[in-house]
């Protein structure tokens, strides 16, 4: 099987991109599948994060950067798809660069992490303009938008699910809460399953997981 390819997009920073990147990175090494992340932004988070682990127990999957590859992102994915079965590539934002178009050619789902502001979901809608330019050109490409950083009682959040779930683009049943741990796991180079495997973190990223795979048409576990 060729891999999976998740690129991970916004218009603009401070969405989430790299956190959603990693979490999702590191869950779907643990069902068995092997993955690689394509840090392809110049600020090199991702990178960092896996850097940040330990060295007896290293981030579980595999982490490389192509920032340098700019517009042709895709053709250096391309590269690495008969050895991994999924690949997720963390973009830069797209009002900065063209590397979230090249990765959307090559992609077969475009994940949104999308904060619960109006200045955030307002900038969305750039995105969702390059998404479907990028459809034009790649047909079998799917999209999810993810709630980021929800406080879930707050009539933020509220509405802004209300407005998403008029964007256009599917909003995943999952939203990702504001929580600490979040931010120990990046500082830490390890996914929230290694700072509490009961947490209610652990639970919104397999609840998440599911939904990829389920988009992807992938089993729970590869083993399966």
């Amino acid at each position: 099987m060729t891999a999976k390819i998740i690129a991970v997009v916004n218009q603009k920073g401070g969405a989430g991109k790299t956190t959603t990147t990693m979490q999702l990175a590191g869950t779907i090494t643990r069902r068995g599948y092997k993955v690689m992340v394509v840090d392809a932004d110049p600020q090199g988070s991702a990178t960092r994060w896996a850097a940040s682990a330990e060295d007896s127990t290293p981030f579980p999957a595999s982490v490389i950067g192509l920032s340098a590859a700019n517009e042709k992102v895709h053709r250096e994915v391309k590269k690495f798809i008969e050895d991994y079965d999924v690949i997720i590539i963390d973009c830069p934002p797209a009002a900065d660069s063209p590397v979230p178009q090249s990765a959307l050619i090559v992609a077969d789902l475009a994940l949104v992490p999308i904060l619960p502001s109006p200045l955030d979901m307002w900038a969305a809608v750039g995105i969702k303009q390059v998404i479907e330019h990028c459809s034009t050109i790649n047909d079998a490409l799917q999209a999810r938008l993810i709630l980021n950083q929800a406080q879930a009682k707050t009539t933020l959040s509220h509405e802004s699910i209300e407005v998403l779930s008029e964007f256009g683009i599917p909003l995943t049943k999952t939203q990702i809460a504001q929580r600490q741990i979040y931010r120990q796991s990046a500082a830490f180079g390890v996914t929230v399953h290694d700072l509490g495997k009961a947490s209610a973190a652990v639970k919104e990223i397999e609840a998440l997981v599911d939904e990829v795979f389920a988009v992807l048409n992938l089993k729970r576990n590869k083993k399966q």
